[in-house]
């Protein structure tokens, strides 16, 4: 019974990993186009710095150190910050106000600095490292999931879809699910509470895009393939 638990486990794992790189990937064809025009446009790039933080921290938490067995969890997010890192890269080079983000990246280097020294060296077990770790990853999982509704509620109001894409709604949803999965075999908590959440957002955006698609003027079709946030 516990094998077969440890394989659809296993088995949902490597199925969220390859729904996350598809997440992770979904922006690429906005930053080509930025790239190309040399213009981050309305772009914002505060679900770029939730998504790194998010990913950070969730590295640390599948680290044998603080929760062991949790290897999908730390390749995916490895993956995940890789991603994050290029696409604010780019996002910095060709944007005309860069204070603010080269603000909030050194903030988050400090606050992950300061999270990894303080765990280490007060926190002595692996269970209780784990319980710490998992309620930052939870609240900031559920900032990262949040993020979308900054653009949710630029859709409403423009009654258009150009800037909140299907592809990255659906797989936001799809990795929501698959990770929720996830954190039941066995139960965790600190899966389950960010990552139900995200199916919930994913949800949403796939109502309103339903609800606004076909009011969005034709010019804006291509941002079916772009990242709106």
């Amino acid at each position: 019974m516990i094998a077969n638990q440890s394989l659809i486990r296993n088995i949902i794992g490597v199925t969220g990993n390859v729904i996350s790189c598809g997440l992770f990937l979904s922006p690429m064809p906005t930053y080509i186009q930025i790239i190309k025009s040399k213009d981050v446009k309305k772009f914002s790039p505060i679900p770029y710095l939730a998504t790194l933080l998010n990913c950070l921290l969730w590295f640390f938490y599948g680290l044998p150190i603080v929760h062991p067995n949790s290897l999908l969890v730390i390749t995916i997010n490895g993956i995940g910050i890789a991603f994050e890192i290029f696409y604010l890269t780019v996002f910095l080079i060709y944007a005309a106000r860069q204070g603010r983000v080269i603000k909030l990246l050194a903030l988050e280097a400090v606050f992950m600095i300061a999270v990894v020294t303080l765990v280490l060296l007060l926190i002595h077990t692996t269970t209780k490292r784990s319980l710490v770790v998992g309620i930052l990853c939870i609240i900031f999982g559920t900032c990262m999931y949040a993020s979308p509704l900054v653009v949710m509620k630029l859709v409403i109001q423009t009654k258009s879809v150009e800037f909140m894409p299907f592809t990255l709604s659906l797989a936001s949803f799809l990795n929501g699910v698959c990770w929720t999965s996830y954190g039941f075999l066995p139960f965790d908590i600190n899966l389950l509470v960010p990552n139900g959440l995200g199916t919930l957002f994913g949800l949403a955006q796939l109502v309103l895009y339903t609800c606004y698609f076909k009011s969005t003027p034709n010019k804006n079709t291509k941002a079916e393939v772009e990242l709106p946030v």
